[in-house]
């Protein structure tokens, strides 16, 4: 499975971005295998609106199948829900903790979003 992370640096020991659409990127990492890569989100960063989806967008370009992060508006919802992706909402600390979570079962998909558009 691949589960891309919204991150505040390149690495496992960064801390989550707790924002998704203007996240400063995504640890993408592949559970079987343990590798793991970067997608910087820097593009979306000063977009007036539309972050989120785009965000969505570069998510499902990694081939990613969850996100986890801390949160995610209505328009990334909808998006990241259009394309077939998990969102696990509420992570904080480091990637490898929040991966880690993941992995122990204690992260539940969200059913809707948890934030206003625009924040």
């Amino acid at each position: 499975m691949i589960i891309a992370i919204s991150s505040q640096g390149p690495g496992l020991e960064s801390q989550v971005d707790p924002r998704f659409g203007r996240a400063a990127g995504f640890v993408v990492v592949d559970t079987d295998s343990g590798k793991h890569s970067y997608s910087d989100n820097e593009q979306n960063l000063q977009l007036a609106q539309g972050a989120g989806i785009q965000a969505a967008q570069n998510v499902a370009k990694t081939g990613a199948t969850a996100v986890i992060t801390g949160h995610v508006g209505p328009k990334a919802y909808l998006a990241l829900n259009k394309g077939n992706i998990q969102i696990f909402l509420g992570a904080s600390g480091t990637v490898a903790e929040s991966l880690e979570a993941y992995k122990n079962g204690t992260m539940q998909p969200a059913t809707s979003p948890d934030k206003q558009g625009h924040w």
